[in-house]
């Protein structure tokens, strides 16, 4: 991923981050030193997740004080209630984005729908932007250009994939047409 990120990093003039395997927030910030990267991503900051790889724990304590020592600049840009799991516990939703960014200390929050691909509900993605409405929050799964307008109303940003691909799978590789298309509409 270094040989790859710094490539990158040489050849765009754009902000590049890093997300490694489901939760490697200390990978992730190495290659942001070792690359110069921006930001990275982390599924569980704070609080634990269910997931098919079992339960992961967020570890936001030694995570920000490894940045400190790596990566100072780098941002920290963690999921609230992240895809392809279910919380430990009872947290609501608003609970887990106000413990992942004001315990936390994530510099963006990302609200994902339940899967690949799959939309968040925008009146979770309303609920976390009112629950902190001074971070920055994007969008982890399922914008497309039918949807792009109704999330850019809450959120900052979005995390595109599998809508930008040929026939919006992800297997598939990227079609132009279909970027062109979500620039247009998010214009």
């Amino acid at each position: 991923m270094a040989a790859v990120g710094t490539t990158i990093a040489g050849a765009v003039k754009l902000p590049i981050g890093f997300n490694v395997l489901r939760n490697d927030a200390p990978a992730a910030l190495a290659l942001c030193a070792a690359c110069g990267g921006s930001f990275m991503r982390v599924n569980v900051h704070s609080g634990a997740m269910l997931t098919d790889q079992g339960i992961i724990e967020g570890d936001a304590y030694h995570t920000l004080r490894y940045r400190e020592r790596v990566a100072p600049g780098a941002e920290i840009f963690a999921d609230v209630h992240v895809k392809h799991a279910v919380p430990l516990g009872d947290w609501t939703l608003e609970d887990a984005a106000h413990d992942t960014a004001e315990r936390g200390l994530a510099d963006a929050l990302i609200v994902s729908g339940v899967g690949t691909g799959q939309a968040a509900d925008l009146a979770d993605v309303e609920r976390v932007r009112r629950t902190c409405p001074k971070t920055k929050l994007l969008l982890g799964s399922g914008v497309t250009v039918a949807n792009v307008k109704d999330y850019l109303r809450f959120a900052d940003g979005v995390i595109v994939g599998s809508s930008l691909k040929r026939n919006g799978r992800l297997a598939n590789p990227v079609d132009a047409r279909r970027v062109a298309a979500l620039v247009k509409a998010m214009k």
